[in-house]
């Protein structure tokens, strides 16, 4: 863990009900997406991620557009994805959208890497899930190149070859960080330890703690090829309002509305309070004051060893209003107090060896 952990959010650009009850339409969200960054912005939060989706329940589906309009009215906050769904991308393209966001943000882009948790990109743009794991393992070896080389040789069997091309524009001399996004797969953490890559853990249901083989095993295997660790981080879902019950009393709704929705399609069970409850106080769901929020990520930092805690901060069908808020609370509140009770930890530790 490095000395100065980042804190950042994520969304999905879930769609939201206005204040009648009914969905918004998507343009709206978008436009709601732009001004919760700008809010987090003001509060020099570290990172804003945009998770790119294909279906009706999320606005998001071109991540770039929506972080070149955040770029605009915004100065500090770093600009990524979670997660662009590089299955079903062309690298190339890819590459030459984040090369743009980064010179028109002043060096703020960041991409995180995955293979996503929904599979309409695939037959939408072509390709055939059983492909899946050819595709992300060659597009994921053709951007690394386009990253790392000025002049790119490549050949594989998902889209035609390149010899000796560059491809524009280039990115600036301090280049483009890069993360890989994984669920829980001991082959895509050893993945990214060999791409040279920073880890991103999605964790979203159960004890955090069971992540720990997970992050063991970066360690090692960094270690075993001879290299400095990179950047290890977190993405959870979250939401602070004043008090813990207010939070659940937000939260739960739009959280319920979502799950089940998803539920049904995977063939899960409907949720209930006290299946979510207990995710709050035992899981990971970062649902509560931000005292309580702030305790929970530094317990979350601390054990895992973080560079960076991303809280997913729309809930499903969470009104704007109280994305805003929470936004608010986490940039105020949340960071400041998490960020006291890591130093306060570490002090203690050195005073034990002390």
């Amino acid at each position: 863990m490095t000395e100065n952990v980042e804190f950042g959010l994520d969304t999905f650009g879930d769609v939201t009900r206005g204040t009648d009850g009914k969905f918004l339409p998507h343009d709206q969200v978008l436009r709601n997406v732009v001004a919760e960054a700008v809010l987090a912005d003001s509060h020099k939060i570290d990172f804003i991620g945009l998770g790119e989706h294909h279906r009706d329940d999320f606005a998001i589906s071109s991540p770039e557009v929506v972080l070149a309009a955040i770029a605009g009215q915004t100065k500090h906050i770093r600009l990524g994805t979670a997660v662009t769904v590089l299955s079903s991308e062309d690298p190339v393209r890819l590459f030459q959208r984040f090369s743009t966001l980064d010179a028109v943000s002043d060096g703020r882009a960041e991409v995180i890497l995955g293979r996503g948790s929904f599979t309409e990109s695939y037959p939408l743009f072509g390709y055939a899930l059983k492909d899946y794991e050819v595709l992300f393992e060659e597009k994921l070896d053709l951007f690394s190149r386009l990253i790392r080389e000025k002049e790119v040789t490549w050949s594989g069997t998902t889209r035609a070859g390149l010899n000796k091309v560059t491809v524009y524009p280039p990115l600036s001399a301090k280049g483009l960080k890069v993360w890989i996004g994984v669920g829980g797969s001991p082959e895509s953490v050893v993945r990214a330890v060999r791409y040279d890559m920073p880890l991103m853990l999605a964790i979203i249901g159960g004890d955090p703690r069971r992540f720990l083989p997970y992050v063991d095993l970066y360690h090692r295997a960094t270690a075993q090829v001879g290299r400095a660790p990179q950047p290890l981080g977190v993405h959870s879902p979250g939401h602070v309002a004043e008090t813990d019950e207010l939070a659940m009393e937000q939260a739960f709704p739009g959280y319920k509305e979502l799950r089940n929705r998803i539920g049904a399609e995977r063939g899960w069970g409907p949720t209930s309070p006290e299946e979510f409850r207990h995710e709050v106080q035992s899981g990971s769901m970062y649902v509560g004051s931000p005292e309580t929020v702030a305790r929970k990520i530094a317990a979350t930092v601390g054990a895992l060893g973080l560079d960076r805690f991303d809280m997913k901060y729309s809930m499903g069908t969470m009104p704007h209003a109280h994305l805003m808020t929470s936004i608010d609370l986490y940039g105020r509140k949340v960071i400041p107090m998490a960020r006291d009770i890591l130093a306060g930890s570490k002090a203690a530790k050195l005073a034990q060896v002390h």
